[in-house]
């Protein structure tokens, strides 16, 4: 499988460093770069459609259109029954607090909630913030040594007091891709409701929220493709049942009672935009695939097949980079690093190179055009847990579909020399 011919797809990626040499993106993570359909729907908004909703008039009955458009775009990304669960927001975490406020209107003093060590910040503080209405939280804590979640302490946490696990679907800053579905099953069968945080996980693999039956998910669209906008599933009858903070025109029914104000509408327009680049993905490379997909049609189906295929090129692109990075003495993998138990995470990699600061790592990277992240990544119990955080973090290395092998090469062979410069 290779996706490279695809990048001709992406206008940032043509851009060069002022030494003549390509950009590097390994800051996927972060964000995403975004195709030029993505820029060209935005901008066709602003330029033929730009207005509010629910006007008598033509640009605001076409905005109208543009919202429906994401929505079922949307839902065709996650597999949710039905548009009307898809809520839109300024970003996941915003959604979050969102909802939590919600939950805080429903739940008792004594009540509990479990959250892991594993999550971004954005999955955590928002339901430590319920602690003021005399909610408990409960930590799940993960291994050290190959940054997978403890199952065996889920188990003992779990009662009839819980009522919400928090888990992430995949970790932004080590890569474990969490079972989900398993997860939501020991949830469920404790009589709790699970809310998913698939932020990292949306760029790099299938997510079907019928078939994980979680009660809720959210994800980011600046993640995969699109532009800065967040996205929240839930399933329609919580929806329904959870309390809104809300002005008092707007709808009480979902979605519309959870947006608040006026949406991002050129956002929209490239949101709908990235699924259609993503399934256009499964168009041309569904071929190669085994797996058909049957139980999918049309758009579904593709966007099943395309997910795939991103799946096994960037599972190819994380073996060369393993096999590189291994090379380099001194230098730490955190997380899953045997190939058998690659499907268990996603391509990002933290790393620390000898004792050298990961800003500094980052610092010299991006003199060499390439872009890594360093830090902790609002993922502060992670690099706590791994006892990193008061020495910077680590370096993070985020391989997305657009990446390729000879960029990792630039990458290992500017790592070597970093850390011969610092040795010599």
């Amino acid at each position: 499988m290779d996706l490279s011919k695809l990048r001709e797809q992406f206008p940032a990626l043509q851009q060069r460093n002022s030494q003549g040499l390509p950009l590097v993106y390994f800051d996927g993570p972060g964000g995403t770069q975004v195709p030029q359909r993505v820029i060209d729907a935005m901008t066709n908004y602003l330029v033929s459609m730009n207005a509010n909703t629910g006007g008598q008039f033509l640009t605001s009955q076409k905005t109208d259109e543009i919202i429906r458009a994401a929505r079922v775009a949307m839902a065709d990304f996650l597999n949710a029954p039905s548009p009307e669960q898809i809520i839109f927001g300024a970003n996941m975490t915003t959604l979050t607090f969102l909802l939590s406020r919600s939950f805080a209107k429903i739940l008792l003093p004594g009540d509990e909630i479990i959250v892991t060590r594993l999550d971004h910040d954005a999955n955590i503080s928002p339901w430590l913030a319920l602690q003021e209405n005399g909610v408990i939280i409960r930590w799940l804590d993960f291994r050290t040594d190959d940054c997978t979640l403890d199952l065996a302490m889920l188990e003992k946490l779990l009662s009839r007091r819980t009522k919400l696990l928090a888990v992430g679907y995949a970790s932004n800053a080590v890569g474990t891709i969490n079972d989900v579905k398993r997860l939501a099953k020991m949830a469920h069968d404790a009589g709790a409701l699970i809310f998913v945080d698939a932020v990292h996980y949306a760029p790099h693999g299938p997510i079907d929220v019928q078939d994980i039956d979680c009660d809720f998910l959210v994800c980011s669209a600046y993640k995969f493709f699109g532009p800065h906008l967040g996205v929240l599933y839930g399933k329609k009858d919580l929806l329904e049942k959870l309390p809104p903070y809300k002005v008092r025109p707007q709808e009480t029914s979902a979605p519309d009672k959870f947006e608040t104000g006026t949406l991002n509408h050129e956002g929209l327009a490239g949101t709908a935009a990235a699924i259609e680049y993503l399934a256009s993905i499964g168009k041309s490379y569904g071929h190669h695939l085994q797996e058909t997909f049957g139980q999918f049609h049309d758009r579904r189906r593709d966007l099943k097949l395309a997910m795939q295929a991103i799946q096994i090129y960037e599972r190819q692109l994380s073996q060369y980079l393993v096999a590189g990075l291994k090379t380099i003495p001194g230098l730490k993998i955190y997380g899953i690093t045997e190939e058998k138990s690659f499907a268990h995470r996603t391509p990002t990699f933290a790393i620390r190179l000898a004792d050298l600061p990961p800003k500094e790592v980052a610092r010299r990277l991006g003199e060499r055009g390439i872009f890594v992240w360093d830090g902790n990544f609002f993922a502060v119990e992670v690099t706590t847990r791994l006892g990193v955080e008061e020495n910077g973090g680590v370096v993070r290395i985020g391989l997305i579909h657009y990446n390729t092998m000879e960029e990792i090469d630039r990458l290992i062979a500017a790592l070597r020399e970093i850390a011969n410069l610092f040795n010599s």
